[in-house]
């Protein structure tokens, strides 16, 4: 019998940073919420929204095949005008429950996902350190580039649907925590 094999990135446990990053990463709350308790001007920027395809480790938690189209939203959230979090936040494209959640403009979807929707179930964070070569952190990369992105991931559901919001943090965090 061959044993099973797990090459996804994504863990139960966080990956080992610093004290500052860590706290940001397994932050329980809206990291929106908690990015902008630090002081500095927050803002959201949308880099893209509209259709898009299921990656490779999307397919199983949103319950769609690797390929499959879906509904992306693209933002960088920034703290005086430094982009500090890359996210990408997914679902099925013809998906009533979450289409009007996502078309949002620049608004945080964190302040809607944690306290607007009292019906909204999420599950538990899982954690990834996101090589070069995964397809999110090359989108991140191409706002700035990193050895590897510590990296949050949250599958919500709403009336059984499911939204997978990830979120890289980029290195100008740091500095800015």
């Amino acid at each position: 019998m061959r044993a099973m094999v797990n090459d996804s990135p994504w863990r139960a446990a966080p990956p080992a940073l610093p004290a500052s990053l860590l706290d940001c990463l397994t932050e329980p709350a809206s990291l929106s919420l908690r990015l902008q308790a630090g002081g500095r001007r927050f803002a959201v920027s949308v880099l893209s929204q509209g259709g898009d395809i299921v990656q490779t480790d999307e397919a199983a938690p949103l319950s769609l095949p690797e390929g499959a189209p879906l509904y992306a939203r693209h933002v960088l959230l920034t703290l005086d005008e430094v982009p500090v979090v890359y996210a990408r936040s997914v679902v099925a494209p013809s998906c009533p429950a979450w289409l009007p959640v996502l078309e949002r403009g620049s608004r945080s979807l964190g302040l809607t996902l944690f306290g607007e929707l009292p019906e909204l179930a999420r599950e538990p964070l899982r954690y990834a350190l996101l090589a070069p070569d995964h397809p999110q952190a090359a989108a991140a990369a191409a706002t700035e580039q990193a050895a590897a992105y510590p990296a949050r991931r949250c599958r919500f559901l709403l009336h059984g649907a499911p939204l997978l919001l990830t979120e890289l943090f980029l290195p100008a965090l740091k500095d800015l925590l």
